[in-house]
């Protein structure tokens, strides 16, 4: 019930909202918290590993990538997600255990992660969640660098001024 609510939600914002889903339609003057920022650096904590909704966050992750109001800024974004928790079991190859619907999510999913390697963002999953949720490492993505502990990325970014935001 509450992926359901979770989803229509989401939708809802994706159909209702101007920012980051229709090209050219946000600048920076929308919002207050851009004034003055000259750049953009943000890691993503990504524990989400139930397919429709990491779907869903991944494709939100991109279209604030994209988002006129960040592409207004003087310099690019540098955007990070490091997939942790359970996440790495929406990242390997090996669906078997998802449903039909699960796995086309997990197809959109797929889709979205190539195109946001290919936009520059970089991409890292946690060696230790990968052995503790029993993932096959060869079964994750190369373009996902596979460091040995999240923490210790998400420890590194924020301390280099990457802003943290939570993706569960």
């Amino acid at each position: 019930m509450k992926n359901v609510i979770f989803s229509v939600l989401l939708a809802t914002f994706f159909l209702l909202s101007p920012v980051g889903v229709f090209p050219g339609s946000a600048q920076a003057g929308e919002y207050e918290a851009l004034e003055g920022v000259k750049s953009v650096s943000t890691m993503f904590d990504f524990r989400d590993g139930k397919p429709e909704s990491a779907s869903d966050h991944l494709k939100l992750i991109h279209e604030t990538y994209k988002d006129q109001a960040l592409l207004a800024i003087s310099q690019k974004p540098k955007f990070v997600v490091v997939f942790m928790g359970p996440s790495p079991m929406v990242l390997s190859k090996n669906r078997e255990k998802f449903s039909a619907d699960e796995q086309k999510k997990l197809e959109e999913f797929d889709s979205t992660l190539s195109a946001m390697a290919q936009d520059g963002i970089g991409l890292e999953v946690c060696k230790a969640a990968i052995m503790y949720f029993g993932v096959d490492p060869q079964s994750i993505a190369p373009e996902i660098k596979q460091v040995k502990n999240g923490w210790i990325s998400s420890i590194g970014y924020q301390q280099k001024g990457y802003s943290m935001i939570p993706v569960f």
